[in-house]
């Protein structure tokens, strides 16, 4: 799919991207149980952003299994379409176990409550967020992530693993996606 002609204006750059998540990851290792903690990232767009933070991890002695599941509410849209499915679930039992569930983005706040209940279904004792960016002013669900990386406005956001209709995912810095008007 050809997408509409636009333009990327960085919001932040690598360098901002990884002094937050290295502080991200020292206010998370106070926080979670050691090594008796299990990461499951959202995929596809927490990629990279989960990779950094456990990275970061190691640094606060802190070594937590890791599972990923994939959500799907966007497709190849800029927005919502407000039905969360789970295309892979996890694979690691979550019974007793405390999760942390690393997205990249909190938006209408239906995928990261519908993964918060999915974990605590599973048996998980304590479930607690981490968000790279939170859209507030798109919140159609009342949740809100326990850590956050940037608060964000209404934007529709790419780059460092969040794309558009799959692109645009390798990029080291985030930017906000303008469309352009069609010329005539």
């Amino acid at each position: 799919m050809k997408l509409p002609p636009h333009r990327l204006d960085p919001l932040y750059t690598a360098d901002e991207l990884r002094d937050r998540v290295q502080a991200l990851a020292q206010e998370l290792c106070q926080h979670v149980s050691g090594n008796d903690v299990v990461i499951v990232g959202v995929l596809r767009g927490s990629f990279m952003f989960l990779a950094d933070l456990v990275r970061s991890f190691h640094d606060h002695a802190v070594h937590p299994k890791i599972d990923f599941m994939t959500l799907q509410s966007y497709g190849a849209a800029t927005v919502s379409s407000g039905n969360v499915r789970v295309l892979k679930d996890v694979s690691v039992d979550l019974a007793d176990h405390e999760v942390l569930i690393v997205d990249d983005i909190l938006d209408s706040g239906r995928t990261l409550h519908f993964a918060t209940r999915h974990m605590e279904n599973k048996g998980a004792s304590k479930v607690s967020s981490c968000v790279l960016l939170d859209k507030p002013a798109r919140r159609v669900l009342q949740q809100k992530a326990d850590f956050v990386g940037f608060e964000i406005e209404d934007r529709f956001v790419v780059g460092y693993g969040l794309d558009y209709d799959n692109q645009y995912r390798e990029l080291p810095f985030l930017a906000e996606v303008v469309h352009l008007e069609q010329e005539t």
